[in-house]
C-alpha cells in the first residue's frame, strides 16, 4: 500500500505534467492560427460593407424598405422629423432667431475679412445651413462663415488675384476654391478617410487658432482706424509697419471712437451673459444692436461726411446662381485645388471638434463620416449659389446651445431669417460703419485663444507644445500656410522619431499577481534570476527602427550580464523572453534583426523566446521560418514562457 507522501508526490507530478501538456497545447494555439486577411481581402471586405449599405446592390430584402433606410441614412432629418413635437419647435424658433441676430452682423464682417462683398457672408448663412440640416447629424452646430476660414481664403487666394484690382476674378476664384473644398470634404466622408484631418493634431490646432486670432485682430485695425491703404500681407511685422506709418499722416479718430465704444459694449454684454446664464440672449443680440445703433448714429449725424467709413451698397435678394463663375480651365486650377484641400481640412477639423464637444454634453453620438459628407455637399451646392466656404462656428453654436435648441431646425429658422433680411433689410445697412464690423469680429476672437489649453499641452507633452508654438509663430510672423506647414512637419517628425527610436523596458513579476510590469514603473517588481524579460514599446518593427531595437536589446543584455557578475549571482542570463504584445506588424528587416538577436544569444549560450505575438506578426514569422530557428519557443504569455523553462 502506497504511503500518503508518495500519493501526494504522484499527484503533484501529475498536475505538473497536466499543466505542461496544457502549456504545449496553448503554444499550438499560437502557432496554428489561420491565415490573417491580406490587403486584397480587406479591400473586398470594405466593398462588401458598402454593398450591404446600398439597397440596389443588396436585393435580399425588400427594395422599398431598403430604399427608405438609405434615404434616412443620407438625410437624417427624415428620422428626427417624424418625432418632432410643437414644444421642440418653440425652442428651436427662439434659438434660431437668437442665432440670426448674431449671425447677420458676423456674416457681413467675415465676408469683408475674406475680401468679398458683404452679401456673400449673408448668402453663406442661407444655403449651407439648409443643406446641412438635411444631411448633418449634429443638433446644435450653427453653420455659416467663420473668421479663420475667411482669413485663410483671403490670405491664399489674393496671391493669385488682387481683390482690389480685379474683384470679379477674385470672387470667381473663391467660389472655385469652395467647390474644391466641398469635393474634398465629401470624398473624405464617402471613402471613410477622416483620419486625414488627424494630421493636424490637437496641439497644432490650438496654436494655429491662437495665431490666426491675432492675425485677424490685426487685420481689423484697417477698419477700426479707418486706414485707406493697407497691406495684403498677414504677418504681424508687415501689419504693424502699415499701422505705424498711418499715424505719421493725419487720421480721423471717429472710426476708432465708434468702433471701440461698441466693442466695449459687446464685451460687457458677454461678461454679463457669462455671469448670469439666464441672460444668454444679451451677448447674442449685442452685435445686431450695435449695428442698428451705429447705423442710426452715422445716418443722423452724417458722420460719413466727416471721415467715417461706411459699408454702402449691399446687394439684396435670393442667392444668385454662380455655376457659370467656377473656373476649371484657368491657369490657377492646381493652386485652387491645393487651397481647397487646406481649407477643407481646417473647416472639417473645426466643425467636427465643435459638433463632438456639444454632442458629448447632450449624450449622443456624432457620425464623423456623415458630417464630412454633409459639410462637403453643403459647400459644393454653396459654390453653385454664390456662397463661400461654410463650417461650424463655435461662438454661434454656443449661443444656439444656450438658447435651448432641440434639433437642427434652428439652422432653418436662422437661414429663413437671414433670407428675409436679404430681401427686405439690406438697404437699411447702407450707413453701417465699417468700424462696427471690425469691432464685432474683434469681440469674437478671444474665444479662439486658449491659453489654459496651451499650458496643459506644455505640462503633458513638450513635443506637442513644440507643434503648438510652431503653428502659432508661423502664422504670426510668416503666413497662414507656413504656420500649418510647420505644425504638420513637427507632428510628422514626432511620429517618425517615436517610430524610429522606440523604447524597450525590462519587466519583472508583480508580487502576489500573475502580471509583469516595467521595473522602473513598478519598483516592487521582482526579476527572476537567469531570465531577462523585455517588452518592445512599438507597434511596428521595420527597416526604420529594426537596427536600433536590436542594438538596444543587446545593450540591455550586456548590462544585465555585468550586473549579475558584480552581484556574484548564481545564474547569469540564460533566457531572454521578448514580449511583443505591442507589436502590430513586422517587415523583413524586423525579422532579420530578430534572427541576428537569436544568433548572438545562441553564440553566448542564451535562448530567445517570443511571448504574446499578434496575428500578423506570428504569421510572418512562420512564413520566414523564424519559429523553427528558435526551437519553436513562441508562447501565449510571459507566464507560460517562464513555466515552460521551469524557472
Amino acid at each position: 500500500m502506497a504511503s500518503p507522501l508518495n500519493n501526494t508526490t504522484t499527484s503533484d507530478q501529475e498536475m505538473a505534467d497536466l499543466e505542461r501538456h496544457d502549456c504545449v497545447e496553448r503554444v499550438q494555439w499560437v502557432l496554428n492560427t489561420p491565415k490573417p486577411p491580406g490587403l486584397s481581402q480587406e479591400l473586398i471586405g470594405t466593398a462588401v460593407s458598402w454593398r450591404n449599405k446600398v439597397p440596389f446592390l443588396n436585393m435580399q430584402s425588400g427594395l422599398k424598405h431598403e430604399l427608405f433606410s438609405m434615404l434616412k441614412a443620407t438625410f437624417p432629418i427624415l428620422s428626427w422629423c417624424q418625432k418632432y413635437k410643437p414644444n421642440q419647435f418653440k425652442r428651436d424658433l427662439l434659438a434660431g432667431l437668437t442665432l440670426a441676430s448674431l449671425c447677420i452682423p458676423q456674416s457681413i464682417g467675415y465676408a469683408t475679412l475674406a475680401k468679398l462683398d458683404p452679401q456673400y457672408g449673408l448668402y453663406t448663412s442661407v444655403v449651407p445651413p439648409l443643406i446641412y440640416t438635411l444631411m448633418g447629424t449634429s443638433r446644435e452646430i450653427a453653420i455659416g462663415p467663420v473668421a479663420v476660414i475667411s482669413l485663410l481664403l483671403s490670405s491664399m487666394v489674393q496671391k493669385l488675384e488682387d481683390p482690389m484690382a480685379n474683384p470679379i476674378a477674385y470672387h470667381k476664384l473663391v467660389l472655385t476654391v469652395t467647390f474644391f473644398a466641398g469635393t474634398f470634404q465629401a470624398a473624405f466622408g464617402l471613402f471613410r478617410s477622416g483620419f486625414l484631418i488627424d494630421f493636424l493634431s490637437h496641439a497644432a490646432i490650438v496654436g494655429f487658432m491662437a495665431g490666426a486670432a491675432i492675425v485677424i485682430g490685426l487685420q481689423q485695425l484697417k477698419g477700426l482706424l479707418g486706414i485707406t491703404h493697407f497691406t495684403n500681407k498677414t504677418d504681424v511685422i508687415s501689419v504693424l509697419k502699415v499701422v505705424w506709418s498711418s499715424f505719421q499722416h493725419p487720421w480721423n479718430p471717429y472710426n476708432f471712437l465708434l468702433g471701440c465704444s461698441f466693442l466695449i459694449f459687446i464685451l460687457i454684454t458677454r461678461f454679463l451673459g457669462r455671469k448670469n446664464k439666464k441672460l444668454f440672449w444679451l451677448p447674442a443680440i449685442a452685435p445686431l444692436v450695435s449695428v442698428v445703433l451705429a447705423t442710426l448714429i452715422v445716418f443722423l449725424t452724417k458722420a460719413d461726411k466727416h471721415g467715417v467709413n461706411i459699408v454702402k451698397h449691399i446687394k439684396g435678394g435670393l442667392n444668385p446662381s454662380s455655376v457659370d463663375q467656377l473656373q476649371f480651365n484657368g491657369p490657377h486650377v492646381g493652386e485652387l485645388a491645393k487651397i481647397g484641400l487646406i481649407v477643407a481640412i481646417i473647416a472639417l477639423t473645426e466643425a467636427i471638434a465643435v459638433g463632438r464637444s456639444f454632442a458629448a454634453i447632450k449624450g449622443y453620438h456624432l457620425d464623423g463620416n456623415k458630417e464630412m459628407v454633409a459639410m462637403g455637399f453643403m459647400n459644393i451646392i454653396g459654390s453653385f449659389t454664390t456662397c463661400y466656404v461654410a463650417t461650424g462656428s463655435f461662438s454661434r453654436t454656443a449661443v444656439n446651445f444656450s438658447a435651448g435648441c432641440e434639433t437642427a431646425m434652428s439652422n432653418i429658422v436662422m437661414a429663413v431669417t437671414v433670407f428675409i433680411s436679404l430681401e427686405l433689410l439690406t438697404k437699411l445697412l447702407y450707413y453701417t460703419p465699417v468700424a462696427i464690423l471690425a469691432s464685432i469680429i474683434l469681440s469674437a476672437l478671444p474665444g479662439l485663444i486658449d491659453v489654459n489649453e496651451a499650458c496643459n499641452i506644455w505640462k503633458v507633452d513638450k513635443l506637442d507644445f513644440l507643434a503648438c508654438i510652431g503653428a502659432f509663430l508661423g502664422v504670426l510672423f510668416a503666413t497662414v500656410e507656413i504656420g500649418l506647414l510647420v505644425a504638420v512637419t513637427i507632428s510628422f517628425a514626432k511620429i517618425i522619431v517615436v517610430s524610429i527610436r522606440p523604447g524597450t523596458e525590462t519587466l519583472g513579476k508583480l508580487p502576489e499577481t500573475d502580471a509583469f510590469g516595467d521595473v522602473n514603473q513598478y519598483p516592487m517588481a521582482v526579476k527572476t534570476p537567469g531570465v531577462l524579460i523585455m517588452r518592445l514599446k512599438s507597434a511596428l518593427l521595420c527597416f526604420a527602427n529594426a537596427n536600433f531595437v536590436r542594438e538596444r536589446i543587446m545593450k540591455w543584455v550586456i548590462e544585465e550580464e555585468k550586473d549579475s557578475k558584480l552581484r556574484n549571482a548564481e545564474k547569469t542570463i540564460q533566457i531572454v523572453i521578448l514580449d511583443i504584445s505591442n507589436l502590430m506588424d513586422i517587415d523583413t528587416s524586423g525579422i532579420a534583426s530578430l534572427e541576428e538577436l537569436h544568433k548572438n544569444f545562441d553564440s553566448n549560450g542564451m535562448k530567445l523566446a517570443i511571448a504574446n505575438p499578434r496575428w500578423q506578426v506570428i504569421h510572418k514569422l512562420k512564413l520566414a521560418n523564424f519559429v523553427p530557428k528558435i526551437g519553436g519557443r513562441v508562447f501565449l504569455s510571459i507566464g507560460e514562457a517562464m513555466a515552460s523553462f521551469s524557472v
